[in-house]
């Protein structure tokens, strides 16, 4: 994986090329260097078929997007003289994606096809890229504009420097060397802005999880070529709630009331797996300061923890989930000991005790466009009175995926993400939509138009 910045020296573009204002195919040679091709026109994979792209749809590739080769698959254009798909089969040569940065929605997978001997994907979020004019272009719709995770806005001499700071400050916290790990290792933007004292602070807090997600970054069971590898390793500890309270104050201290803190992160497995940690956690911070917001990013599988955790002051839930019905959702999540009832009961519980209740919505196109998906969606945020959905990429293999959901959740004909997302705008004029979990300050902002 390289930055589409540190790239722009191994793209090529056709010299010649006969269609200015065009989308055109890109694709990359054995050496991992991106051309464009002269004449096979852009396509994505809308999770049902092929298709050219719509002109609302194609943006220039956000700043700090990331580049991929596929491997032992084949990129796909359109050839606008025949009229006909072409897939390009030129000996060497792989499609190529990108995995777009932060704040902004995927509308389109890349085109290909695969070999039959093809590698599982690593778990990054493929979309669909392209060039025009001489720039790199995608299918993506930024969702917020908060610039908490914009990549150039981060100093890693800064980063290592605070690191530094904070180790010989708080040697005995456990906490402090694993998301030191994750800033400096992993470049985990949230454990990054922890260190540099703004936004939201990451509180992981659990080794173990009570479900084995297709897509789990933190944790496979095995991995192989039909398997993907986890993204990076989960925390191996649980940390106490004195550790998670001196960080989580900390972080308050110093940013005020803007400050979210919160468990649930990628490193981790589901923080409800530590209840009474977590509940003591809580009522520690609360005890100090009312300042900030406690958010808890979890499956919502355990209410009675949940309940006790917002008798501690817990302000704000976010339940994470790639689907509204409850089929799809467990032929992905693969729960153990809970069901989707659970999750949609807690999610009622918090916002019958006042609390602000969001979705991590793990968007896929095919799956998440369709209108049964559209109309549970719909449900759950009348029932809930859901007050924000964050519009999530979902990292895995799209074949994994679909593969996992087949029969009970992809069906013909998506209707497109952005004229889905027109029509939940319809339904809910209310309803926020953005990426990160907003401090309490912009909570009941009113929702912005995205499309």
């Amino acid at each position: 994986m390289s930055s589409a910045d540190r790239l722009s020296d191994r793209v090529a573009f056709a010299s010649g090329r006969k269609k200015p204002g065009r989308a055109m195919m890109a694709f990359a040679d054995s050496s991992g260097q991106i051309f464009e091709h002269p004449d096979l026109e852009m396509l994505g994979w809308d999770g049902e078929c092929w298709r050219p792209l719509e002109p609302d749809e194609l943006v220039p590739l956000p700043e700090g997007s990331d580049l991929f080769t596929l491997p032992a698959r084949k990129a796909a254009g359109f050839d606008s003289a025949a009229d006909e798909v072409v897939v390009f089969d030129e000996p060497g040569t792989t499609a190529v994606a990108c995995f777009i940065a932060p704040a902004y929605l995927r509308l389109l997978l890349p085109a290909y096809e695969s070999a039959e001997d093809a590698p599982a994907l690593p778990l990054f979020a493929y979309a669909a890229v392209g060039i025009r004019d001489g720039e790199l272009v995608t299918a993506t719709l930024r969702v917020d504009e908060d610039i908490r995770q914009d990549p150039f806005r981060f100093d890693v001499a800064e980063i290592e420097r605070r690191v530094a700071a904070r180790l010989e400050a708080l040697p005995d916290n456990r906490l402090i060397k694993h998301l030191e790990r994750c800033a400096l290792t992993y470049h985990c933007r949230a454990a990054q802005n922890f260190f540099l004292d703004r936004f939201e602070a990451p509180l992981p807090a659990a080794p173990t999880c009570n479900a084995l997600c297709v897509g789990c970054i933190s944790f496979q069971p095995k991995a192989g070529d039909e398997t993907p590898s986890a993204a990076h390793d989960r925390i191996a500890f649980a940390p106490t709630p004195d550790e998670l309270a001196e960080i989580a104050l900390g972080h308050i201290a110093r940013v005020g009331e803007r400050a979210v803190v919160s468990f649930g992160q990628g490193c981790e497995g589901e923080p409800l797996m530590q209840g009474r940690n977590l509940e003591h956690t809580v009522r520690k911070i609360r005890e100090v300061t009312r300042q900030g917001i406690v958010n808890l990013n979890s499956n919502a599988s355990r209410p009675d923890v949940i309940a006790r955790m917002l008798d501690a002051g817990l302000d704000s839930l976010r339940v994470s989930t790639n689907s509204a019905r409850a089929e799809v959702y467990a032929a992905y999540y693969r729960p153990t000991g809970y069901t989707f009832a659970d999750v949609r009961r807690s999610a009622r519980l918090v916002r019958e005790r006042g609390g602000y209740v969001m979705l991590n919505y793990f968007v896929f196109p095919g799956v998440t466009d369709t209108p049964a998906e559209l109309d549970a969606l719909s449900a759950w945020i009348d029932e809930a009175k859901i007050d924000m959905v964050q519009l999530r990429n979902l990292n895995i293999d799209p074949e994994l995926y679909l593969a996992a959901v087949t029969g009970v959740g992809h069906v013909v004909e998506p209707m497109g993400l952005l004229p889905w997302l027109r029509e939940l705008r319809r339904r809910f004029p209310a309803l926020r939509f953005g990426y990160f979990n907003p401090p309490r300050q912009t909570m009941h902002e009113a929702a912005p138009a995205l499309v």
